[in-house]
């Protein structure tokens, strides 16, 4: 009786172990959303926390749909690189560093052929802590410039 209910109990703490693995990959690949305001503007920015999200980020996707970008949070920061990494579409990639622009690559194209060592590589000149990736042009279209800044919008 007592091995019985020893084995039952192994299932049930089996079945908590699947479904909690179930969640945290669901949640690994979920990205939240935020709005931002750069240059006036209110954006709807995707949010790449987890390190799976940022190795990802746009790529594979084929456009960026109802969002106008995707942030890049960081703790520290540094100087991080991108690279465009399955990516459909090319976009305007923007560093900053305490909410202040310090650097930008507009017009960043995809590379569909390049293998991974081969897929150019873009970071800042500056470390920075939170890295934007917007629709290509987006930076030209607004005069972003660095020494611009960003701001979180209050819901």
């Amino acid at each position: 009786m007592a091995e019985k209910k020893a084995k039952k109990w192994q299932w049930y703490v089996l079945i908590v172990i699947v479904i909690f693995g179930i969640g945290l990959k669901l949640y690994q690949r979920h990205f939240s959303s935020t709005k931002l305001e750069l240059k006036g503007q209110e954006i709807n920015v995707l949010v790449a926390k987890t390190i799976y999200q940022q190795y990802k980020g746009l790529g594979g996707r084929k456009d960026l749909g109802e969002y106008d970008g995707m942030a890049f949070p960081y703790y520290t920061a540094d100087k991080y690189t991108f690279v465009m990494r399955d990516m459909k579409f090319p976009i305007d990639i923007v560093w900053f560093d305490n909410g202040v622009v310090v650097d930008i690559a507009p017009n960043v194209q995809i590379e569909p052929e390049s293998s991974e060592a081969q897929l150019k590589r873009y970071y800042s000149r500056k470390p920075a802590n939170l890295v934007l990736e917007l629709s290509a042009g987006w930076a030209e279209k607004n005069d972003l410039k660095i020494g611009d800044k960003i701001g979180l919008v209050e819901e």
